[in-house]
């Protein structure tokens, strides 16, 4: 009997705690909240509506994209850490099989990361989606996804450090952002669902510069 298939960026993230954020953040008061966050404080993400088995035979509306990154929306050219996460979230729940291989896929993710390499987490990024074969699976079923944007905010965690020391942000310029949203997936002769989703982020946006994703958090930070 064939497995049943889960949805993607819904249920391929590893039962494992992901690394803090880097180093350099474990001396900082508010990005340590932001540290704690990323490594399992907090609530679980909804889990995912399944997908059949095979069967035989928003950015803000005045954020420019980037430069394209492939068949994956590139990352928006904002310096809004909420609205960045937002647009980071509709991209890790949107996704193509039909057009989009897993490469492919990978490539266009990754041009959302920071190019500080001591603070990006890759390993939590790509951990969303499935690995080649998976893929290949649902890409026999044409399955592909949407989401809206509901809201994003600052986890209370993050708020109350950041209140309590405001210069400690200043190094990394790292910020926590929990969004909650929907993702719709279809697949072939009209089989599909829809989820509530959530997830927590981490974000730099440093002065003057667009903002970049940095990790994200194996559970959802209220």
């Amino acid at each position: 009997m064939l497995k049943r298939l889960p949805g993607y960026g819904l249920g391929w993230a590893p039962n494992r705690r992901i690394v803090a954020i880097g180093v350099g953040l474990a001396c900082l008061l508010a990005l340590a909240a932001a540290a704690a966050i990323f490594t399992g404080h907090g609530n679980r993400p909804h889990a995912a509506p399944p997908v059949p088995p095979p069967e035989h035979g928003s950015a803000s509306p005045t954020a420019q994209p980037s430069s394209a990154s492939g068949p994956v929306a590139g990352p928006p050219r904002i310096s809004d850490p909420v609205e960045f996460a937002k647009a980071a979230a509709k991209m890790l729940w949107s996704y193509d099989t039909r057009t989009t291989s897993q490469a492919q896929q990978l490539t266009g993710m990754e041009a959302w990361m920071t190019k500080e390499s001591e603070y990006g987490d890759w390993a939590s990024v790509s951990a969303q989606i499935p690995d080649p074969v998976l893929w290949s699976r649902m890409a026999d079923q044409k399955q592909h996804a949407t989401a809206t944007i509901s809201e994003g905010h600052y986890p209370a965690a993050f708020k109350q450090a950041l209140s309590e020391d405001p210069a400690a942000i200043t190094k990394a310029y790292i910020y926590a952002v929990t969004v909650t949203g929907k993702q719709t997936i279809t697949w072939t002769k009209g089989g599909g669902g829809a989820e509530d989703r959530s997830i927590t982020l981490a974000v730099q946006c440093r002065p003057s510069a667009d903002c970049s994703l940095v990790a994200i958090a194996p559970r959802v930070a209220p």
